[in-house]
């Protein structure tokens, strides 16, 4: 049984007090996370569909996996690269999910299996059956789509994290081997379980951990002379390197948060109720609480209670102060999936005793041709399916004053909306 290197509790509270470690920037602040886990459930409702309907396709590209995998690979620092183990190698004929009918349907029933509990002891099962059919090229990078529908009981699994266990545990674990994973995951939950408190009962914060050991910003004390001596340069290049993606991101936040502001500030102009993301009613901008503009809480919508907390961190909601009805919702996707955005925007329209108006993307110039793309996805253009359009930050920018001096109503925002292709 591995054990943890003895200054392990020292390593943990290092990472936790880093402000720019994983733990601090993408764990516990970072919305994106939180609204992945139902949009990639979605995506993997899809790919079951999809199979079983004969329209998966023979490659990743276009393929429903392609969709899950994008919001899997918006987590920017743990998850980086996550899509490559499924990209379609012709000449190795991997991962063979593509290609061979049988495989294709074996991966659909697996994945239907983790649809479809959440029993530790079933979901092992769905697992090792999978492993048994040693389907080439699929192995535990699957761990990454496992981890965001079981949080708590599978953690993600990359070269990264592998090369962190290894150095925590003095260990020399193999990459892409299940009982490899099996065995980082067994002794990963026993030492989170002996904290006190555990890191989260969401095993990412302990991959977290990991991985900074992995990339080299956090150093195991056996092995700190060896890194002093050989990759010093290296360990500082990483952390120049996540110092930047902080920065970045704050400006990103920055971002996303006046846009917010405007939305709200317009909303209230127009006469309309204003629902602000549940995260993000604490913010501020220039000097002014969101949640001076916005209502403490959804009112009620006739929602199911999983679609009601997706549609709570819809960034923007005007709401009917007449009655308890969404007219207009506002996804603002500044660098995260925009195929996420659509599907809560559609949640909501689904699901709502009372239809939505408008439906709106609201995302920076330089994203308006993979917004276009991904409205004119096949499966946006099914009966039933109302329209979404999107709005650019420069227009809402310069618009905005406009649309709180001369508008009426919510209709107003059509004149600086815009429609997909076609």
């Amino acid at each position: 049984m591995v054990e943890p290197v003895a200054d392990f509790r020292d390593l943990v509270a290092c990472y936790r007090g880093d402000a720019e470690s994983v733990y601090n920037t993408w764990f516990l602040q970072n919305e994106a996370r939180l609204k992945a886990f139902r949009s990639i459930r979605r995506g993997v409702q899809e790919a079951v569909r999809a199979v079983r309907a004969g329209t998966f396709g023979n490659d990743y590209k276009g393929s429903p996996l392609e969709t899950v995998m994008e919001s899997v690979t918006e987590q920017k620092q743990v998850f980086q690269g996550a899509a490559h183990a499924f990209y379609w190698k012709p000449k190795l004929r991997i991962p063979d999910i593509y290609e061979s009918a049988d495989n294709k349907r074996a991966f659909a029933d697996f994945l239907d299996r983790l649809l479809a509990t959440a029993d530790e002891a079933r979901l092992d099962r769905a697992v090792a059956d999978l492993e048994a059919r040693q389907i080439k090229g699929l192995g535990p990078a699957l761990a990454n789509v496992l981890y965001f529908l079981h949080p708590t009981l599978f953690p993600p699994f990359n070269t990264a994290i592998v090369k962190g266990f290894n150095a925590v545990f003095r260990d020399k674990k193999p990459l892409g081997s299940w009982p490899a994973y099996r065995e980082m995951r067994a002794a990963t939950r026993r030492a989170n379980a002996a904290l006190d408190p555990p890191l989260s009962n969401d095993l990412g914060a302990f991959a977290g951990l990991l991985f900074e050991v992995g990339v080299g910003r956090l150093v195991v004390s056996a092995a700190a002379a060896e890194v002093l001596a050989k990759e010093r340069e290296a360990a500082e290049k990483v952390a120049r390197k996540r110092h930047q993606e902080v920065e970045a991101d704050r400006g990103e936040e920055n971002q996303h948060l006046r846009m917010q502001y405007l939305l709200a500030k317009a909303g209230r102009a127009l006469g309309y109720q204003v629902h602000i993301a549940a995260n993000d009613r604490g913010r501020v901008w220039e000097g002014k609480p969101l949640s001076t503009l916005a209502v403490e809480s959804l009112p009620p919508l006739g929602l199911p209670g999983d679609v009601e907390q997706t549609v709570g961190l819809i960034d923007v909601l005007w709401l009917d102060p007449a009655g308890g009805r969404v007219v207009c919702a506002f996804e603002v996707e500044k660098s995260t999936s925009i195929y996420s955005g659509i599907l809560r925007l559609l949640d909501l329209f689904r699901s709502a005793a009372a239809r939505p108006d408008q439906l709106y993307l609201v995302a920076p110039d330089a994203r308006e041709r993979e917004i276009q793309a991904q409205l004119c996805r096949p499966s946006f253009a099914d009966a039933g399916v109302p329209e979404i359009r999107y709005i650019l930050f420069s227009d809402l920018c310069e618009h905005c004053d406009g649309l709180c001096t001369f508008g009426t109503d919510h209709t107003a925002v059509l004149k600086i909306a815009r429609k997909k292709p076609g």
